[in-house]
């Protein structure tokens, strides 16, 4: 008997009756699947609505738990949130935005690192913010000095205390020339909506330019916002006094629909993803071809399967339009069906590479390189942090007792146990609500054997 996750109010899943799964593998997983908006673009969109005059909506919100972190937060600061017009819609009234206690920020951001970005907006709303210590995936270090070095360019006062950081605006926000060390996805929204309302003209160079930010602008544009996006990642915004409310559709999650084509590879089943489109997905879709898959571009969605026997490739993962590192942790399970030998350089993250070891005791043939491999041709610069993974296949998958790490990872351990023979029991499946709505129906929909214990 299978026990699905609950639905809240928000609409977000929340943690299954227990977090752990027993899985029998060995099926192909077949059979459709529906994505809905990108976790990395609605949560960020649900933060713009403190910078508007006017109610906003957004559509196709995805029912995960990140999202209900940020509805938490945004209520107790004093935006309703209510249901829109039709299912996935979120409609939120900040008329009446107001400081929140420092514990009531914490009790509601839980491991989230979202309450960072809010801090742009509640400066310009009411001169001050307030985020406690931020959590999340534990696959890197991730520090937040990129924000704060931004907001400080802005005219913003930071003052870190043991229980987090404390940020006022005494003079307000002012345009400022900002260049990013790295193209930071979260650096460059931080400062996207931090300058639409800073006085003046702030130059960001060096900015993410992942489809998600691009939506986001699209967002900040029909508020009022006046942003351009130049060459050479070069990103232009005039700041204006108010903005207005928007009516949005999220950008598809792209990468959860590369989540399920993964499996699909992995698992020798076949899966079409309702909602996931070609154009962000063009990097994907060919590694995904030369791995040994087939998909077919229609108009609702992408169907994907195996076609033969899988072939090895070599990835390097990189900020956009390169290879997402979200995409590698599920390829890497398909890849230990290749025939040969694959090698995965992770150049985004420093620890990225951990739920290799859970693969392993499941019979993979993956040595993981602490430092990355010297040798071979490069398309992606070397950096200090990179590791890499080199995986020799086919090796076949056997049950074992697993532990999720973080949320791609924890994906990645549910499919290499579906994808296994015998019986595997996967500790921790809760975090997948953070990023893969409805996760579970899903699986019973393609024909997983599992149960949830608790």
């Amino acid at each position: 008997m299978t026990t699905t996750a609950r639905e809240t109010r928000s609409g977000a899943v929340s943690a299954p009756r227990g977090d752990v799964l027993t899985i029998r593998g060995g099926r192909p997983l077949d059979g459709r699947v529906d994505v809905k908006g990108a976790k990395n673009l609605a949560t960020k969109a649900m933060v713009a609505t403190l910078l508007g005059e006017t109610v906003s909506t957004l559509r196709d919100v995805p029912a995960i738990s990140d999202v209900a972190v940020v509805r938490s937060l945004l209520e107790v600061h004093g935006v309703r949130v209510s249901d829109g017009d039709e299912p996935g819609a979120l409609v939120f009234d900040p008329s009446d935005v107001e400081s929140a206690h420092f514990e009531q920020i914490d009790a509601h951001a839980g491991a989230s690192r979202i309450p960072i970005l809010f801090c742009g907006p509640l400066l310009h709303r009411l001169g001050q913010a307030f985020i406690p210590d931020l959590g999340g995936c534990r696959i890197g270090d991730r520090p937040i000095d990129f924000h704060l070095d931004a907001l400080r360019k802005f005219g913003a006062v930071v003052e870190k205390l043991p229980s987090g950081i404390r940020l006022s605006a005494p003079d307000g926000l002012r345009g400022a020339n900002i260049h990013l060390p790295y193209p930071s996805v979260g650096a460059t929204e931080q400062v996207l909506l931090t300058a639409v309302r800073a006085k003046g003209e702030t130059e960001l160079r060096n900015a993410a330019i992942e489809p998600e930010i691009m939506d986001l602008i699209a967002v900040l544009q029909k508020m009022g916002a006046i942003i351009s996006y130049e060459p050479n990642r070069v990103i232009l915004i005039e700041g204006v006094e108010t903005l207005r409310g928007y009516d949005h559709r999220s950008i598809f999650d792209r990468n959860e629909a590369a989540s399920w084509a993964s499996a699909a590879l992995a698992t020798d089943g076949e899966i079409f993803v309702g909602g996931a489109r070609q154009q962000e997905m063009l990097t994907f879709l060919n590694v995904f071809r030369k791995a040994g898959g087939w998909f077919d571009v229609q108009e609702d969605g992408i169907l994907f399967r195996r076609e033969g026997e899988l072939h090895p490739v070599i990835v390097e993962t990189d900020v956009h339009p390169g290879f997402m590192t979200d995409w590698q942790q599920p390829l890497v399970v398909a890849l230990t069906q290749a025939h040969g030998r694959s090698i995965v350089h992770e150049t985004v993250y420093e620890n990225r590479m951990g739920f290799t070891d859970a693969l392993v005791k499941m019979g993979a043939d993956i040595v993981v390189h602490p430092h990355g491999l010297q040798d071979g041709p490069r398309r992606v610069p070397r950096r200090d942090l990179e590791q890499a993974a080199v995986i020799t296949g086919p090796t076949p998958l056997h049950g074992a007792n697993i532990v999720v790490p973080d949320l791609r990872g924890g994906y990645s351990h549910v499919i290499a146990a579906l994808t296994a023979q015998g019986e595997s029991t996967v500790s921790g499946v809760d975090i997948l609500s953070r990023g893969y709505e409805k996760f579970l129906d899903k699986l019973e929909v393609l024909g997983a054997d599992f149960d949830v214990i608790g």
